[in-house]
């Protein structure tokens, strides 16, 4: 007696049987493609990307200023040079003339004390508040801080400082051994902060777009090239070029600690 198999149920179409139209989140004749917010598989809703906030481009001219928690060294700098300058305007002038003078990078300070008067020469601005250097002094170190760091800052100001200093000062040195300067050349009065500002426009030239970076570097070179020419201070002048080279020299290090910095969030 043979056995009947019972009928078989037809089987439910599954998802891979069914049309594409059938399977929400599928187009006909694309089985691949997703709806617009839709999975195939679990018909689960996605959340569209949130788009980028744009990015502010509101002129903030007060960021060209140092502040005591932005820029502390170039504030700290900048209100010892007021003080200074103000000693220099009100004070007695010999003592005045006497702190200068102990102060001064001359070939004979050089020698016996370099390290102090590398900084006390560094603790004066030539020409007092009303110096072009002052602005320049404010405006170049502060824009450079809030770029790659108070304490880098500071290292680009004391290499021109420093390097531009005794690579002007030796050779006068060696010129009064030679018998081709006199005696008195050992004793020039040299102070102030402007090769330390020459070389932190260099490194800050390399910081900027191309179209600031150029006319900064022309006018700033010009000025220097026709202070050359003028023959009035040429020491002074070789060390301002001097100082503007050793800053050109740092792009590579500059450039890297900006690309490695923290940008802050914006609001």
């Amino acid at each position: 007696m043979e056995r009947t198999a019972p009928p078989r149920e037809p089987a439910t179409p599954t998802p891979a049987d069914a049309p594409f139209s059938d399977v929400p989140g599928l187009l006909d004749g694309m089985p691949r493609q997703r709806g617009p917010l839709e999975t195939a598989v679990a018909g689960v809703r996605e959340e569209p990307a949130p788009a980028a906030a744009p990015r502010s481009r509101t002129l903030r001219p007060w960021r060209l200023l140092p502040t005591p928690t932005g820029t502390p060294f170039t504030f700290g700098y900048a209100t010892l040079l007021c003080l200074t300058s103000l000693i220099a305007a009100y004070a007695d002038p010999a003592l005045v003339h006497a702190l200068l003078q102990g102060s001064s990078t001359d070939m004979a300070h050089l020698v016996r004390t370099p390290e102090l008067v590398l900084i006390g020469s560094a603790l004066w601005v030539a020409g007092g508040l009303t110096s072009p250097f002052t602005i320049t002094f404010v405006l170049v170190l502060t824009a450079l801080e809030r770029r790659i760091g108070g304490l880098r800052t500071a290292g680009v100001f004391l290499l021109g400082h420093v390097l531009a200093t005794l690579a002007t000062e030796v050779p006068v040195g060696l010129a009064v051994l030679a018998g081709h300067l006199p005696g008195s050349s050992l004793h020039r009065l040299d102070y102030g902060v402007s090769f330390g500002v020459a070389a932190g426009i260099g490194a800050l030239a390399g910081l900027l777009p191309l179209w600031l970076r150029l006319p900064l570097l022309a006018g700033f070179g010009w000025m220097l090239l026709q202070d050359l020419l003028a023959f009035a201070d040429p020491m002074t002048n070789w060390g301002h070029l001097i100082a503007l080279g050793l800053g050109l020299a740092t792009w590579p290090a500059v450039r890297r600690s900006y690309a490695a910095r923290p940008r802050p969030a914006r609001a």
